[in-house]
């Protein structure tokens, strides 16, 4: 069974994920992938190079993240060059995890799973973690480094609410639920979707 995890940004995407993981599940994390493609030595750096210049490669040979973000997300076409470099070796990269693992289930991780557009058809489900806007503004701004006006760049890349839900097979809510709570309810899932769990306390 291969399954796609998605949700908006401060969902509590990455936490499921973990718990899918205690459970058994292979994990293919799209984001750790686009990282390693980005770094120093990086499949995705000459291309990226070529096509944006010297000035968003950083000192070390990686992707200068911060200044490509602050492009991708004030210019449209930019952000789909950037795609057009990084979707394919992701892509290629993922299935070719998802191959070589030996578990009963597979979890594709991906951010932007219904924004994509591409993985519905290598997927038997999709699973999205959904929480209020307010608390996902909450959440990130937790994080270090995040501004109000990050986050709401952020939030306005992705798509709505409305149609991650609608593109569901399954939902769950990580909104004022306790983390035992949510755990019990990914296993439960996971027992269904074809993982062998572990034993809920």
């Amino acid at each position: 069974m291969r399954i796609g995890l998605t949700g908006g940004i401060g969902s509590g995407k990455s936490t499921v994920a973990g718990f899918l993981r205690e459970a058994g599940a292979a994990i293919v994390d799209t984001d750790a992938i686009s990282r390693a493609l980005t770094l120093a030595g990086g499949a995705a750096m000459p291309a990226i190079g070529q096509q944006f210049g010297a000035e968003f490669i950083a000192a070390d040979g990686a992707l200068d993240r911060d200044r490509m973000r602050a492009l991708a997300f004030s210019d449209s076409g930019a952000k789909r060059r950037l795609e057009a470099i990084l979707h394919p070796l992701i892509t290629a990269k993922a299935l070719a995890e998802a191959d070589a693992a030996p578990q009963a289930l597979v979890v594709f991780d991906v951010p932007l799973l219904v924004e994509s557009g591409r993985w519905r058809s290598r997927i038997a489900r999709v699973l999205v973690i959904d929480c209020s806007t307010e608390t996902q503004i909450a959440r990130v701004l937790q994080r270090p480094g995040w501004t109000r006006e990050r986050v709401d760049g952020a939030l306005a890349a992705q798509t709505s609410r409305q149609a991650r839900r609608a593109a569901a097979d399954a939902v769950l809510l990580n909104d004022g639920i306790a983390l035992a709570a949510l755990r019990n309810e990914v296993l439960s899932l996971a027992a269904r979707w074809g993982c062998e769990t572990i034993t809920t306390p």
